[in-house]
């Protein structure tokens, strides 16, 4: 039997695996007021912004929005 099998990944590699590949020139804000959820905000250039929705983990956020504004 094989030991081949992918390992899940933490929050922390989904964090770096879409910073990594976030180009220089878009804008990027990272937000979280007390008692509330992270929110992440994205803006290619030349296109609008975008906010996600309130995560309790920065990484869900950091995805919803990537995968919406790219």
């Amino acid at each position: 039997m094989g030991h081949n099998y992918a390992k899940p990944l933490t929050n922390q590699v989904r964090l770096e695996r879409v910073l990594s590949r976030l180009p220089e020139d878009w804008s990027l804000r990272i937000e979280r007021e007390a008692g509330q959820g992270w929110r992440v905000w994205m803006q290619p250039p030349a296109h609008d912004g975008q906010w996600s929705e309130p995560h309790a983990v920065l990484a869900d956020a950091m995805e919803e929005v990537w995968r919406a504004v790219r």
